[in-house]
């Protein structure tokens, strides 16, 4: 029997898939994995009565895993790892933060109305310090093996591009070559294709409260 999987679904759109990074990470680590899962679109601006009785703070990713509902997707990833770990998605501990302040510095960019507010730089930054890595240790953060620290970028990495792109007419700077080889290889994964919005224009939605509040 599949594992049913809660995610969001599309603002404006509720029979598609939504926009969120984390709920897409849980998807790609089942891919990845090859665990038949069925996939539940919540409406997140108008929730299920059933979905708030087995999850009252109403958030997504949500997993249904061996009868009982799981949230946070730190915790089902993990749980994921352990009951099926092959392929291994596990890294170094070295390797386990790397790029990990690089969603937040997106989100403060993105958010941001002031151009000399260091936030631009910052973000770069991070960026910087993801290419130095993948140059030493590439192409993937692990090397050639595909881990669940790039299943936790990989969406987050999709929703810079598309929301700064739309948002702040801005892009990775070319000479990250590294960062956009990454970035290419973890697109074009097939894994990454089922598990992404079917609409960029889904990103950009989800992303306008926070530019425009």
């Amino acid at each position: 029997m599949a594992t049913e999987l809660c995610v969001k679904a599309a603002a404006g759109a509720p029979d598609d898939l939504g926009d969120c990074p984390f709920c897409q990470r849980v998807a790609l680590t089942l891919e990845e994995k090859k665990i038949p899962y069925q996939t539940r679109l919540i409406n997140t601006s108008d929730k299920p009565q059933w979905f708030l009785e087995v999850n009252p703070e109403g958030k997504v990713p949500l997993i249904k895993w061996d009868g009982k509902w799981i949230a946070d997707s730190d915790v089902i990833v993990g749980i994921i790892e352990e009951k099926y770990p092959d392929p291994p998605l596990v890294v170094p501990s070295e390797f386990a933060s790397v790029g990990s302040k690089i969603f937040p510095s997106f989100v403060a960019f993105l958010k941001s109305k002031d151009p000399n507010d260091g936030t631009e730089q910052a973000l770069v930054e991070e960026l910087k310090k993801l290419d130095e890595h993948l140059s030493i240790h590439g192409p993937f953060i692990n090397a050639k093996n595909i881990s669940s620290v790039d299943l936790s970028l990989a969406p987050k990495l999709y929703h810079l591009q598309v929301a700064l792109g739309h948002y702040k007419k801005w892009s990775v700077p070319e000479d990250l070559g590294h960062v956009h080889n990454y970035m290419k290889l973890l697109f074009e994964r097939e894994t990454f294709k089922n598990t992404k919005p079917p609409k960029d224009e889904y990103i950009v939605a989800g992303w306008a409260p926070k530019v425009n509040p």
